[in-house]
């Protein structure tokens, strides 16, 4: 099997070297390559094509949303995890807006990183579990968006959404809801045929133009 390219960027030298050593130590996982600005980030991502650049949200020159922006436009196959000090819901909002396929926060775990880079390289999205409950929670001044199909979500396909959005696998929802994985899978083709959507990156953006991830 071949090993996760991974690409760190990250301003501090002490934090970037910390970072390569656990991603360097973990099986199936080296770096290929490392970025002190956004710039620099940008630049390698598209001469290097990693599987996942670790992006640092506040950096010099170019901060880690505007570099996302820009990686998604010129390396669209590049994914992005974000990793920052920031809890808030506004910058979680402005990461995923921004094309990031995953938000974690420094201080989180070793394993809970290694997790994270795997999901957002398998082609999933990932936010630190500790920020779900918070970005889970719907403005109530939301209306739901018209379905192209102009069937509506049920209340149960709603809530599989919202967990796929917050980056939860099949059996965590099933688990969470009490369901079996199967009809979770059920219940995710119900949602795509309403919906008209493709892939995970796709339920994320509809689930902030309904504004479930946004500041209430």
């Amino acid at each position: 099997m071949t090993d996760l390219r991974i690409l760190l960027a990250e301003d501090h030298e002490v934090v970037r070297a910390g970072l390569r050593s656990l991603v360097d130590a973990t099986p199936g996982m080296r770096v290929v390559g490392e970025a002190r600005t956004g710039v620099e980030a940008v630049t390698q991502a598209c001469a290097l094509r990693p599987d996942v650049v670790v992006m640092d949200v506040a950096m010099p020159v170019l901060d880690g949303a505007a570099a996302t922006e820009q990686l998604a436009r010129e390396c669209p196959g590049v994914r992005v995890l974000a990793l920052t000090a920031h809890e808030d819901r506004a910058h979680v909002t402005r990461l995923l807006q921004a094309g990031a396929a995953g938000y974690l926060v420094k201080r989180a775990a070793v394993d809970e990183l290694v997790r994270a880079i795997r999901s957002v390289a398998a082609g999933g999205t990932y936010v630190d579990p500790e920020l779900g409950a918070a970005l889970l929670r719907r403005r109530p001044d939301t209306r739901p968006e018209p379905t192209p199909s102009g069937d509506p979500l049920s209340a149960r396909e709603e809530e599989v959404l919202r967990r796929i959005a917050w980056g939860q696998s099949n059996k965590a929802i099933a688990a969470a809801l009490g369901i079996s994985t199967r009809t979770v899978e059920t219940y995710k083709a119900r949602i795509t045929d309403k919906l008209g959507l493709r892939s995970r990156t796709d339920m994320v953006r509809f689930a902030l133009r309904q504004g479930w991830l946004a500041e209430s």
